[in-house]
């Protein structure tokens, strides 16, 4: 019974790698490498989080198809990229290239964190040159006289 259920888990586990249809495979080994390395990144605009060559979803059917028509057709890996690009919008690229408007989030993390840690420093430094007051836990005359009242109270 647990082979069973262990085959049945494993077997679900591998239904992503089965998006690919074989209708959908080209006839040479070496194109067809081609269409499954461009592929797997470029994100199924339906699934979002998932490559349109792990996806089972009609539009990432039709991306990997035209993927393939466009390598028929002679195109290089860019500019198969590029068509897709052009036609579907950056978006669809599963790893967003670091230009242009996109640049301002891919450096925007780091620096914050330089920002941040700066500011942690210049806090640590101001606070290390303020003098420490001997007396700091000493009450006044004035605030032990009270203390005193609102304890007999």
């Amino acid at each position: 019974m647990r082979f069973a259920l262990s085959l049945i888990t494993c077997l679900m586990l591998a239904l992503p790698a089965l998006a690919v249809q074989p209708d959908e495979m080209l006839d040479d080994p070496k194109l067809e490498e081609r269409a499954r390395e461009i592929s797997s990144g470029l994100r199924c605009l339906v699934c979002r989080n998932e490559s349109i060559d792990d996806s089972n979803a009609d539009l990432a059917r039709d991306l990997r198809l035209l993927v393939r028509e466009r390598l028929v057709a002679g195109d290089s890996d860019e500019e198969v990229v590029e068509y897709i690009v052009d036609r579907y919008g950056e978006y669809v690229l599963l790893n967003p290239r670091a230009t242009g408007s996109n640049l301002v989030l891919w450096l925007a993390g780091p620096l914050m964190l330089i920002f941040g840690g700066a500011l942690g420093a210049l806090y640590l430094r101001r606070r290390s040159q303020v003098p420490e007051t001997a007396e700091k836990d000493v009450l006044s005359q004035t605030e032990a006289e009270r203390l005193r009242e609102i304890m007999d109270e």
